[in-house]
């Protein structure tokens, strides 16, 4: 049995035809999620991406009664890797706790969102630390 989580992002949800989150027995997968802001529109600036997309996953997990800690594993896609990792790792590090979820960082041509420079998906683990 399968159960959508929305988040925040149930119109573009719908108009995609794609859930942000899907519970699945004992595991939560996301959707990638980008750092646009709630209207839409891309930050200029990398670190407010980084973070934004951090906080959309968030709001999924959240709403799965998980928080980022409930996270085993991430896969980011991103535009200038080299040239955003520090910062990025930097943010990440705000958000993750141990024991630490494993981590595949991928550069890519471009995203499917003008301006994106990170996409992030993840699968967490309903459990003990966030049922």
């Amino acid at each position: 049995m399968k159960r959508a989580l929305l988040g925040r992002g149930s119109a573009a949800a719908a108009a995609l035809k794609l859930s942000p989150g899907i519970v699945a027995g004992d595991f939560v997968f996301l959707t990638g999620m980008t750092g646009s802001r709630a209207d839409g529109s891309m930050p200029l600036e990398p670190e407010e991406q980084f973070r934004a997309a951090f906080d959309k996953i968030g709001a999924v997990l959240a709403e799965g009664g998980l928080g980022h800690d409930a996270i085993v594993e991430m896969t980011s896609y991103h535009v200038g890797l080299r040239e955003h990792f520090d910062l990025f790792n930097k943010v990440r590090s705000g958000y993750v706790s141990e024991p630490f979820p494993a981590w595949t960082a991928v550069e890519v041509a471009g995203l499917r969102r003008e301006g994106a420079l990170v996409e992030i998906r993840v699968v967490a683990m309903r459990g003990p630390r966030g049922e």
